[in-house]
């Protein structure tokens, strides 16, 4: 029997491929956190939708509200708006604060509890958009805490397989892997068409279009240039 592993799937591109990479060595369970983001239903549809395809049986829905009710994301805060045009300099205001701390001290935990030894994230450094919680210093500092607070039994490590990898290449090997990329979702504003606008729709249309692969999603506007 391999080995169970859980994986971080909110529903996007990223973590989509993960999960399939995961999927070749592991026994996979999957987790998604639903925190007050905007578009937060669609996450979960493409969630169950990619779980079912893999025919993953452990599933764990967490909820963090407080995120949510904290603000100070445009992925979360009514108040503000999400950016059509590119980030400029600095941390851009879709980042949502330690969202991927808070989602791995979950999985981390949950891992302990199933007796697996890797947990899984789609974290892109150099497609982050200067998100501070997307870093390899981050995931290497996160690793050192959870080995530092869980049993010695556990030995649990952190896997970004995608961490390097140019967002043309992660739509490739997902191509060549079978993933089911027509079921992910990346817009951040958007549950019927993606909008086409919000720099996550940017860099997934241009993503496709420099690996030369068909996106099966539909969308409402082309980027503006």
């Amino acid at each position: 029997m391999s080995e169970r592993a859980v994986v971080c799937l909110s529903g996007g591109l990223d973590s989509t491929v993960t999960l399939a990479i995961a999927a070749r060595e592991h026994d996979v369970c999957a987790l998604h956190m639903s925190y007050g983001q905007k578009t937060a239903q669609r996450e979960r549809q493409a969630f169950d939708a990619i779980c079912d395809h893999y025919g993953i049986a452990e599933r764990l829905v967490a909820f963090q509200p407080a995120l949510g009710g904290m603000g100070g994301s445009a992925l979360t805060d009514e108040n503000i708006e999400i950016p059509k045009q590119a980030p400029g300099v600095g941390i851009p205001v879709t980042y949502v604060p330690f969202r991927n701390g808070q989602i791995l001290a979950v999985a981390c935990a949950w891992a302990e509890v199933l007796g697996a030894h890797a947990v899984y994230m789609g974290a892109v450094q150099e497609d982050s958009s200067g998100y501070p919680d997307c870093r390899e210093s981050f995931f290497a500092a996160f690793e050192s805490a959870v080995r530092e607070g869980t049993r010695p039994e556990s030995r649990l490590r952190i896997v970004t397989p995608l961490l390097h990898v140019p967002k043309r290449e992660i739509v490739r090997r997902g191509r060549d892997l079978d993933a089911p990329l027509h079921l992910s979702w990346s817009c951040y504003g958007e549950m019927e068409e993606a909008c086409g606008e919000c720099e996550s729709c940017r860099l997934r249309m241009a993503a496709f279009a420099a690996a030369g692969v068909e996106d099966a999603i539909a969308y409402r506007d082309q980027p503006r240039r």
